[in-house]
């Protein structure tokens, strides 16, 4: 029941779609799938393996997922699905195995790639299911974690927004919460505008030097395959250790929560010093904290218009598009909606958020309406 009360508590007149409950009493699988909206097309969304997934999480990440495919203008909708587990488990490809056949039957769904699965992952649900996205590129897919399609998104939105708050991208800051592949790319294109990283985090701890991280200092290199790998480097030279508290109350002008939902709470908003808030997660930030900071002068840009990188990179992929098109296919979308909707929020003084929903939403009624679902 309490599962129902928390779907029920959040269905319009968008969705959800289909909620199911997967279990597998031989391995104690456990998985979730929430296909949101597909009014527009077959609904795409990353697959989550954590501990402590909920129902509620995994639904409010589909309308996230609707959301935001339909402001980047694919034809898809919105799903996620999830398995509560932990993403380190030896048994994990086992899981992954028995996960994807319950998926089979469901051809609305598209799974992809999301935090606790990779491009390994997804070849293993492609074979048993006959679709996936996020895929390793011998399969013709794009390597979205290695070429940081997301931190590619959230770095150009960050420069488009930055026009509405009069901010140098060559004299900022920024801290970056969670330094997975997301993290890591955002930190990189971001020093690649000029803005100097001075904090990153991950679960265990933060690191912050005011006078600028040096990228390849902080990232760990796998010597197998010359790629980064999850950890960051803790033997770094310079700087000092703070908890994640901490790092979300340094005066920086760009804060990029990029890990876990819900980060920025009205419990911890008035911490918040940044001048500008661009997520690389998503819902990292709540409705009422996002309102608070509008009010105090803050600049939210909405999550599902500024990591919409790898989404987009995937439907390109979906389309035997190249790594290379997915870039510029991802700078003119994220740049184009990022100022149609703080367009949108400055004239009539709403919350940035509100513009962007109001904006995606219209796109998902026409379809429906097309389709006569309304």
């Amino acid at each position: 029941m309490r599962a129902e009360k928390e779907i029920f508590g959040y269905a319009d007149e968008f969705g959800p779609e289909k909620v199911l409950y997967f279990y597998g009493p031989e391995l104690d699988l456990r998985g979730i799938l929430v296909v949101d909206n597909t009014a527009i097309g077959p609904a795409i969304g990353g697959i989550r393996m954590v501990p402590d997934l909920t129902t509620e999480e995994v639904f409010r990440l589909a309308r996230a997922m609707t959301l935001k495919n339909s402001m980047a203008g694919l034809p898809h909708g919105g799903a996620k699905g999830g398995i509560i587990g932990d993403p380190k488990a030896p048994n994990k490809h086992e899981l992954i195995r028995a996960y994807a056949e319950f998926l089979r039957p469901h051809q609305d769904y598209i799974p992809g790639p999301d935090m606790g699965l990779d491009e390994r992952c997804m070849a293993i649900i492609r074979d048993k299911t006959g679709r996936a996205c996020g895929l390793p590129q011998v399969l013709g897919g794009i390597p979205i974690d290695e070429i940081g399609s997301t931190g590619y998104g959230v770095a150009e939105a960050a420069e488009v927004a930055a026009g509405y708050i009069n901010l140098e991208m060559g004299t900022a800051t920024a801290a970056i919460e969670g330094f997975g592949a997301v993290g890591k790319a955002a930190f990189r294109f971001l020093a690649s505008k000029g803005v100097k990283v001075v904090a990153i985090c991950d679960s265990k701890g933060a690191i912050y030097d005011p006078k600028g991280l040096n990228y390849e200092g902080v990232v760990v290199i796998e010597p197998e395959t010359g790629r980064p790998a999850r950890p960051w480097n803790r033997e770094y030279k310079g700087g000092q250790a703070l908890t994640v508290t901490e790092l979300f109350k340094l005066d920086v002008d760009i804060l990029v929560p990029g890990a876990r939902p819900d980060v920025i709470t009205m419990e911890n908003v008035r911490d918040i010093n940044a001048r500008m808030i661009v997520p690389g997660a998503n819902i990292a930030v709540t409705a009422e904290a996002e309102k608070y900071l509008t009010d105090k002068g803050v600049l939210v840009v909405p999550d599902f218009v500024a990591n919409a990188g790898g989404v987009i990179a995937v439907a390109a992929e979906l389309k035997g598009r190249t790594a290379e098109e997915s870039f510029q296919i991802i700078k003119e979308r994220i740049r184009q909606n990022v100022k149609a909707v703080l367009d949108l929020a400055y004239r009539e003084k709403i919350c940035p958020s509100e513009a962007a929903e109001r904006l995606a939403k219209e796109r998902v009624r026409e379809a429906m309406r097309a389709r006569r679902r309304t």
